[in-house]
């Protein structure tokens, strides 16, 4: 069929009008996945990035894949179900040593949030009001204390075995994975653990109902770097080495929307912030909770997403442990601050 010049001007001025014609349409959005878990405020960023447009403006279609711990991410990565993963640095060092290459390309946290400690409120109201006490207990017929952490080998394992470690007290503890929210608090409650590994979410959310007191709070200043030397990669974004070698443009797209996101969130006050994504994704936890979480890397951090060599190193400390199996890795080899160098650059 052929067009005349008159007719192929009108159906072009009617393409341009509805944003059809093909030399002016916008690429189709670069799909990617997020996995993470479990879902709580901790990981808001892509949530965040989501909710304030800073994916659609980098032409990303980011799906999120969330589980009830922080395993679940390095999981999804290494099975090819996601493209990038946010959780503890230690799992792309575990997926490295396991043939599945990573590399980091941004940090979300430098003093761990995830290492507090939640002792049962009858323990505490009996006098274990600290972490020595605690390691001295023993229940009822005679074992250790049980603590829980989300999962054996995730961020509250690593961070949590490292605190008593620290102190001396590294085998006077039973570890147990205790899950998300919805088996961590029962847990506690009924005594099944006498403490957990929590987040801010969920100490607030232990002392408001009653069930527990925290004895190890790293929102207070000096606590955490008393324990670890300074500021540490706790909570990353990262994908796998061959993702950052040959999709470089859809990691450029996905580290400049998490940049934008923790911009945002660094210069825009909690109310607004919890406003924006508290009621559509963190519904079932206490507001106050929620809005402590969100505030917790403003009120301990520069919040720029930068890992020196220096953090990286003292991070050596929490993940090069006797029970993590995790050989010793340079800093060239793990890290990879050029997607961020970029972000920064554009986004000033």
């Amino acid at each position: 069929m052929k067009f005349t010049r008159r007719q192929a001007l009108i159906t072009g001025s009617a393409a341009v009008g509805a944003g059809l014609l093909p030399s002016f349409a916008r690429a189709e959005a670069a799909a990617a996945t997020l996995a993470y878990g479990p879902a709580l405020p901790v990981y808001s960023l892509g949530v965040i990035a989501e909710a304030k447009g800073f994916l659609k403006a980098e032409n990303l279609d980011l799906k999120l894949v969330i589980g009830n711990a922080g395993t679940h991410g390095r999981q999804a990565l290494a099975a090819g179900q996601a493209l990038f993963a946010h959780g503890d640095a230690s799992h792309p060092l575990q997926l490295s040593t396991r043939g599945k290459k990573c590399k980091i390309i941004m940090a979300s946290q430098m003093i761990a949030s995830i290492s507090n400690i939640v002792v049962r409120k009858d323990l505490y109201d009996a006098g274990i009001t600290t972490v020595e006490k605690l390691a001295s207990y023993k229940r009822p017929d005679g074992a250790k204390p049980i603590v829980a952490a989300t999962a054996i080998g995730s961020g509250t394992w690593m961070y949590g075995t490292y605190v008593f470690e620290a102190m001396g007290f590294g085998d006077r503890i039973n570890w147990v994975a205790g899950g998300g929210t919805k088996t961590m608090f029962p847990g506690l409650e009924t005594k099944q653990f006498d403490a957990i590994m929590a987040v801010p979410a969920w100490v607030l959310e232990a002392e408001d109902k009653g069930f527990g007191r925290v004895i190890y709070d790293t929102s207070k200043p000096g606590v955490f770097e008393a324990a670890f030397g300074g500021t540490v990669p706790v909570l990353v974004l990262y994908t796998l080495e061959e993702t950052a070698q040959h999709e470089k443009p859809k990691v450029q797209a996905f580290i400049n929307a998490m940049y934008r996101a923790m911009k945002w969130v660094k210069a825009t006050p909690v109310d607004e912030v919890y406003a924006l994504v508290g009621e559509k994704h963190y519904s079932g936890i206490n507001p106050v909770a929620v809005k402590t979480e969100l505030s917790f890397d403003k009120n301990t951090w520069t919040y720029d997403g930068r890992i020196d060599k220096a953090s990286f190193e003292r991070g050596g400390k929490v993940w090069y442990r006797k029970g993590s199996d995790i050989p010793e890795s340079k800093y060239e080899d793990i890290i990879d601050m050029s997607f961020l160098d970029a972000a920064q650059a554009k986004y000033k």
